[in-house]
């Protein structure tokens, strides 16, 4: 079941925060431990028995592509999805995508490693009437601001823009959505993915997963340099 269920993968932004580097090159080609990142996490993909990949792109995405090709070099089918002449944001470059993804997906972002074990987030994912799955791990304020209430097995509060005090978790940033609630995100539009997730937790139709593994990511310099040497250890 893991092998035909496809991640979208999304990395069109403009990584303002990794310039000077992310001016010609975008974040996902930016070389960490002696390899592009989008290698290291497709070959986390693959080692996790998943099979296809749609690769949403924006700035600087023919990069990607032509790095990437049509994936098999890493036992991978990879198709894409550009954002074209405007950047869409994460929601509207998901919605973009929408025809090639199927009836459910895995959502990923183009600056995370999330080195955890997929198979069974997606089957307590099956398991549930829920239209998404949000993966949280307990941060008290460690890795970045706490963003999730979940209590007791339950998904309760998702804000990331507004911090609680009883938000002990964050988003760890692998989710699954089923297509109805993709359809819900405005086609053609920028728009952020965050706020449907922050509607479904309310309406109590995403579900949360608890996960222990840190997640390690690029978006910054001090993330670039802690997931090279993450990465560095792990090949050792």
């Amino acid at each position: 079941m893991i092998a035909d269920v496809p991640v979208a993968i999304l990395a069109g932004g403009l990584a303002t925060r990794l310039r000077p580097i992310t001016q010609t090159v975008p974040k996902a080609m930016v070389e960490v431990a002696g390899r592009p990142f989008i290698d290291h996490q497709l070959a986390l993909l693959a080692r996790n028995s998943i099979r296809r990949v749609v690769l949403c792109l924006g700035h600087l995405g023919e990069q990607v592509e032509h790095h990437i090709g049509d994936g098999a070099r890493h036992g991978l089918q990879v198709r894409y999805s550009h954002d074209g002449e405007r950047l869409l944001g994460t929601g509207g470059a998901l919605r973009r995508a929408l025809p090639l993804l199927g009836d459910v997906c895995w959502i990923l972002y183009g600056d995370s490693y999330l080195d955890v074990d997929y198979r069974a987030v997606l089957t307590d994912f099956l398991s549930r009437k829920v239209l998404g799955l949000m993966t949280v791990m307990r941060n008290e304020g460690r890795w970045d601001q706490s963003n999730v209430i979940f209590r007791d097995g339950r998904l309760l509060c998702y804000n990331k823009r507004r911090a609680d005090l009883e938000m002990t978790h964050i988003d760890y940033g692998l989710s699954l959505l089923r297509r109805e609630a993709i359809e819900r995100l405005p086609e053609g539009q920028a728009s952020d993915l965050a706020d449907l997730f922050r509607d479904l937790v309310t309406e109590g139709r995403m579900a949360g997963h608890e996960v222990t593994q840190r997640f390690y990511e690029i978006g910054s310099p001090r993330g670039l340099e802690e997931t090279a040497d993450y990465l560095r250890r792990a090949s050792a």
